[in-house]
């Protein structure tokens, strides 16, 4: 139940495990016209070692007069679009097709996964690529009360994978899952004070605190399948974008965990994108220039498994 990862040649080796198709629809609707739209977004899922973009595509309507699609620092890839013809409802329709591999059983059990957690600040050479997610944001997250509520999952010489799993489970029982209780801008200090939030606050209380330890840490955007194993209870998170974290590790991989769900990450699991934080990876944002008082934004997502191409493999 990781996606600590394996490189390409390991990855080939492994069947693929899932298959889902994913539809992600935004509808914003205005109470007056607006004579034009820029926006700008992450909905083009990305190609890891754990999964790969077999289709994606990004319809808009009204058509645009320009759009672009990139890469990013990350290696994301970002849409550009601008929709000059006056409006009064804006449309952004992704679907993709993704495989995911299935997870390595005996990675977890290996180091540097189960080597203490002090050896994972990224030092020299190897380490360079991941300092900047070790770094605070500006205004900074990382408070005494972040590394007060932190300390506790890593006493010293704890095994990574150990303190991961300890600092995950703690979040999901201490903080409420609760849709509308915060918003984009919402810092880590008030969802600590509230003790409620949603994945993306989840998320980016765990990456302040794997930072207040020195800890290189990403967020990570994306979707959660909407169908459960058999077994499973359905999970929070589903038919909505989804947020995660994952924890640098050395040999250049990251093991990516869920605190809204209190897990590691599995086959259930695509990714899109990832950043430093939220603000680097949104679904989607824009400019619009308009006289109109109101609008509404409706967003609808759903991952549905197509085709499963090899037998549930054992959890790690």
């Amino acid at each position: 139940m990781t996606d600590v990862s394996p490189r390409a040649d390991e990855a080939a080796e492994r069947p693929v495990l899932r298959r889902y198709k994913i539809t992600h629809r935004t509808t914003y609707t205005y109470s007056g016209p607006v004579s034009s739209s820029y926006g700008r977004g992450y909905l083009l899922p990305r190609d890891t070692d754990e999964q790969r973009c077999v289709s994606s595509v990004v319809d808009i309507s009204p058509m645009p007069a320009d759009r672009s699609t990139g890469s990013d620092v990350y290696g994301n890839r970002d849409l550009y679009f601008q929709v000059s013809a006056p409006h009064e409802e804006l449309v952004v329709a992704a679907e993709s097709e993704i495989e995911v591999y299935g997870p390595d059983k005996t990675r977890l059990a290996a180091a540097p996964a189960n080597a203490p957690w002090e050896l994972s600040r990224p030092v020299g050479t190897e380490g360079a690529m991941a300092q900047e997610f070790v770094l605070d944001l500006a205004p900074p997250e990382i408070s005494d009360a972040v590394r007060e509520y932190a300390a506790p999952s890593f006493p010293p010489e704890r095994p990574l994978v150990d303190a991961v799993v300890d600092l995950t489970t703690r979040i999901h029982r201490d903080f409420q899952y609760k849709s509308g209780s915060t918003s984009i801008s919402t810092r880590v200090a008030e969802v600590l004070e509230k003790r409620s939030g949603v994945c993306q606050d989840f998320a980016r209380l765990a990456i302040a605190c794997l930072r207040s330890r020195g800890l290189a840490a990403r967020y990570v955007s994306g979707y959660l399948a909407t169908q459960p194993p058999p077994g499973k209870e359905r999970m929070i998170g589903v038919d909505a974008t989804h947020a995660w974290a994952a924890v640098w590790m050395p040999g250049d991989r990251w093991l990516a965990f869920d605190p809204t769900n209190d897990q590691l990450v599995d086959e259930r699991y695509t990714v899109v994108a990832w950043g430093r934080d939220y603000a680097d990876v949104p679904p989607l944002r824009g400019v619009i220039y308009t006289e109109a008082r109101n609008s509404t934004i409706a967003v609808s997502v759903d991952v549905a498994p197509i085709e499963v191409l090899a037998p549930d493999q054992p959890k790690c």
